[in-house]
């Protein structure tokens, strides 16, 4: 079966955000992003691939794309991506209000229930 790079590329834009939005991208949340990579399965080349495309967009460009790509997806694969943001962004022992208020407006701006998310989270292995 061939990977959904749409899937996998809305998951590291999100990452991405919520990992920076307390302006500290730590070694745990680093740890944790690689437990996501490794999780889904996806190529060795992808979060290569991902740096390199978003070194020349801003942080609004990034959760446009993000958000587009993760609305393209089947709603299962929503409620998963949105499910790794609310694991990640418990992974360094803290959830900051900017991860939450950052959450919580992606879920909405993708039309997910919040309560499918937490579920969905509540399902998911859990991050270093």
């Amino acid at each position: 079966m061939t990977r959904d790079k749409r899937f996998d590329f809305g998951v590291l834009y999100l990452v991405h955000l919520v990992i920076s939005a307390d302006g500290v991208v730590d070694q745990g949340e680093l740890r944790a992003l690689e437990a996501i990579i490794e999780q889904e399965g996806m190529d060795s080349n992808i979060y290569r691939d991902f740096i390199e495309e978003t070194s020349k967009m801003n942080e609004r460009e990034i959760f446009n794309k993000g958000i587009q790509m993760i609305s393209e997806c089947s709603p299962e694969q929503q409620r998963r991506a949105f499910g790794w943001l609310m694991k990640i962004s418990e992974s360094d022992g803290q959830v900051h209000a900017k991860e939450i208020r950052f959450l919580l407006y992606s879920v909405k701006k993708a039309g997910i229930d919040f309560n499918d998310v937490v579920s969905e989270a509540n399902n998911l292995p859990d991050l270093p």
